[in-house]
């Protein structure tokens, strides 16, 4: 029960806008048969801070239908899809054209998606028992892993410093804290029912029970992001594959939001596919004018210390901007595609400013 209409703090996100009081009290009565999750615990992060731009968190697959007079207007707008749209998933790598031209000035290549157990809470609702659920599941999926994905599951409890210590040396740890994922429900019994999965290699890692059931990443240095993908796409069918076996559970995949995330901003694919890539003549023709490049070429520039982290010298972190409306194959190809162009663009903006 979520009682009376609240004060939204964040004025300015997307729950001010579309959580009314007529919307609220239609749906403040609903507890949602998975977890018992309520609007006011999905909203939590908007009524007690004042600096979200979204604010509103699903506690299970439930939330998206029981809560949908909330949910689905939101969703649309932060989307841009219309209230009639379906999703398709598409994770045939063999559909991808191309890759990044040889030579263009790549570091690395990462791509994440999210991916949810059907029957289990998302992370700001999911009980003590699905959690601990989840992770069984998984601790015995990545044992059926071959081949390059083949590696070891680190549970956080009674994590052994020194293997700590290796997992934060390579930026693979995720650590508890943040204001917004406590506020949301999603650091509840920390660390138990957490933990991380990596291959041998470190190019294939899943993480268990962050703010989603399932973080699943492949990355490696270079600009292979075919291959990159591919390696993904078959890690998520081997986690698949071993968890409808053990538990005849399928992935949470919906026909319009496609596959549920506990953020709504990450519906669809929940893909992010980011390459590090140098680009000295657009940092010398402007950032701005870049960041208003990558808008048309539906991308996403980052300074690479991450969201919030800044700009160092010419490198940038280049992702993607969609999740939600585009299938896998669509968005590494536009990210692909989009990447060539704009490193092309580079090498003739560094000839105009003499480089």
């Amino acid at each position: 029960m979520s009682g009376e209409f609240p004060v939204i703090q964040s004025a300015h996100s997307l729950v001010a806008k579309h959580v009314t009081k007529e919307r609220w009290d239609r749906v403040k009565d609903i507890e949602t048969k998975t977890c018992g999750f309520t609007i006011a615990k999905a909203c939590a992060c908007a009524i007690e801070f004042d600096n979200q731009h979204c604010g509103i968190y699903a506690g299970d697959w439930d939330s998206y239908k029981d809560f949908a007079p909330v949910f689905d207007p939101l969703i649309q707008e932060y989307h841009g899809i219309s209230s009639t749209a379906v999703h398709t998933s598409d994770m045939d790598f063999n559909k991808i054209q191309g890759n990044i031209v040889d030579g263009a000035p790549v570091h690395s290549t990462r791509i994440r998606v999210g991916r949810s157990i059907d029957g289990f809470g998302l992370s700001p609702g999911i009980t003590k028992e699905q959690r601990v659920g989840v992770e069984k599941l998984m601790a015995n999926a990545v044992q059926t892993f071959s081949g390059e994905l083949a590696g070891k599951y680190y549970p956080l409890a009674g994590m052994q410093e020194s293997i700590r210590q290796q997992l934060v040396d390579d930026h693979f740890l995720f650590v508890s804290g943040d204001r917004n994922l406590t506020v949301a429900g999603m650091e509840r019994d920390w660390p138990e029912g957490r933990g991380i999965f990596h291959n041998e290699k470190k190019t294939f890692l899943i993480w268990v029970n962050e703010e989603d059931q399932l973080r699943i990443i492949s990355m490696q240095m270079g600009g292979d992001v075919r291959g990159v993908f591919e390696r993904l796409a078959k890690g998520i069918k081997a986690v698949g594959d071993s968890v409808k076996q053990e538990s005849g559970k399928d992935f949470c995949l919906d026909a319009k939001y496609g596959y549920i995330h506990s953020c709504p901003t990450n519906l669809g694919t929940g893909m992010r596919a980011s390459v590090h890539v140098d680009l000295p003549g657009w940092t010398q023709h402007g950032v701005a004018k870049l960041q208003a490049r990558c808008e048309e070429l539906h991308l996403q520039p980052r300074g690479t210390r991450g969201e919030s982290g800044g700009q160092t010298g010419c490198t940038y972190d280049i992702s993607n901007k969609h999740r939600l409306g585009y299938s896998e194959v669509q968005l590494v190809q536009v990210m692909i595609d989009a990447v060539n162009t704009l490193y092309k663009e580079d090498l003739e903006w560094q000839k105009k400013h003499g480089m």
